[in-house]
């Protein structure tokens, strides 16, 4: 009976050995189909137009549609938790923020993804600045003219935000602890509302990531008066960094992509190669230049580092501003 069991054991391991694996047949023949690309954000928004930028040169580069799907809501929890949830096979991919991944799941209580345990990395792509930008009937034309304004009683004197957990509500707040304001928060579903709130001027300013506002910038329906990033920039030519005003400032954010949990390894190595050659194409780098958004291409160990600090960093801020989960 013991050599029974031993040579069918064995007679086993010899086949299982010799017989293909189902992933490695898989990743041969990937991606023989479209692929989805959960954005976590309204579409119009920062993270659908880079998203979009970047899926239309990928789909030549993999060989394959990109299909945006749009999945907003809790700051981009749920789009996060469709992905968490979908079949790890490759086909699909998620739009990973700053906000929706790190920032939102501090402030909702029943948020069911972890960012750094519950994903596979492919590639951070993105590194995303923000800009303060004001209604331009206001005459406010610098950092210092909005500070004082502020804190001068005039009203209304609105800060708008794509919505509680979002980036531009943490930088928002951020900026008023730094700057000692106190402004009216008005939380809006998306980017897109929030920054039409301002044109219309129903909120006098924001804080919101440069794509957002760089379109309403260029048709002078807003006015920009600095940005998050410590250090002038190439980018955003004559338009100072916030930290000019107060020292020290220093808010971006960073995107990439993840995929569900399980993915196989094959799989995730074409899709980051693809990713790779897209962001070189020379319609990647033209579009991410108008969208003020500097190229920065990260490995998954150092994009997995890259969250991590994100998480320890906007969690000392959530508590620093007194914010708490909804």
């Amino acid at each position: 009976m013991k050599i029974h069991v031993w040579l069918s054991l064995a007679m086993a391991s010899t086949v299982l050995a010799a017989a293909p694996a189902p992933a490695q047949e898989a990743a041969k023949s990937y991606p023989s189909r479209p692929i989805r690309l959960i954005v976590p954000n309204t579409a119009g928004s920062a993270v659908d137009t880079l998203s979009r930028i970047v899926a239309n040169e990928l789909s030549h580069t993999i060989g394959q549609q990109i299909v945006i799907d749009n999945r907003a809501g809790a700051g981009g929890i749920i789009g996060m938790e469709i992905a968490k949830d979908a079949n790890p096979d490759g086909y699909t991919l998620i739009s990973a923020t700053t906000a929706a991944s790190t920032i939102a799941r501090l402030l909702q209580k029943k948020a069911r993804f972890h960012p750094v345990n519950d994903y596979d990395y492919v590639a951070q792509y993105a590194l995303t600045l923000n800009v303060l930008v004001v209604n331009p009937s206001l005459p406010i034309k610098s950092t210092r003219e909005l500070i004082d304004y502020g804190k001068s009683g005039k009203s209304p004197f609105n800060m708008a935000s794509a919505g509680a957990g979002s980036q531009s509500h943490l930088a928002g707040a951020y900026f008023q602890q730094q700057a000692g304001l106190n402004s009216l928060h008005v939380p809006y579903k998306g980017g897109g509302p929030s920054s039409a709130s301002v044109v219309a001027n129903e909120s006098q300013w924001t804080l919101i990531p440069a794509p957002a506002a760089m379109v309403h910038v260029n048709a002078k329906r807003m006015r920009a008066i600095a940005h998050t990033l410590p250090k002038p920039t190439a980018l955003l030519p004559g338009i100072p960094p916030i930290a000019d005003t107060i020292p020290g400032f220093d808010y971006s954010g960073w995107m990439g992509f993840f995929l569900p949990k399980g993915t196989p390894k094959a799989v995730n190595d074409k899709i980051r190669a693809a990713v790779v050659k897209a962001m070189n194409a020379p319609a990647v780098k033209k579009g991410m230049a108008i969208q003020a958004t500097e190229i920065v291409i990260q490995g998954p160990a150092v994009f997995r580092k890259v969250v991590q600090e994100s998480m320890v960093t906007n969690e000392k801020l959530v508590k620093s501003l007194g914010l708490t989960a909804n």
